[in-house]
């Protein structure tokens, strides 16, 4: 499930394995901040492949991000939306 922000520049992956079962959002940019490269499209992949034990060299290397800052936008991402979401808008 791929969403737009007002923005512009968020994906919104749906996450179907939480680990309270309720599944939940995770927003990834959908470029590269440094080079602009689409990146959000490969995020779901990386993600269940991760979660099934799989090295993050190798996945990364699979997935074609050869660069270092496409690299860093996916092993330096936290989720944060359930965190957030918990405040009150005004």
């Amino acid at each position: 499930m791929a969403r737009q922000g007002q923005s512009g520049r968020n994906h919104i992956v749906k996450d179907e394995k939480k680990e309270n079962g309720k599944g939940g959002r995770m927003i990834i940019p959908i470029r590269c901040f440094s080079c602009g490269k689409p990146i959000a499209h490969l995020y779901e992949e990386f993600r269940e492949r991760t979660n099934k034990g799989d090295n993050r060299k190798k996945i990364l290397d699979d997935l074609g991000l050869e660069r270092y800052c496409c690299r860093a936008m996916f092993l330096g991402h936290v989720d944060l939306i359930d965190v957030t979401g918990q405040f009150k808008k005004f």
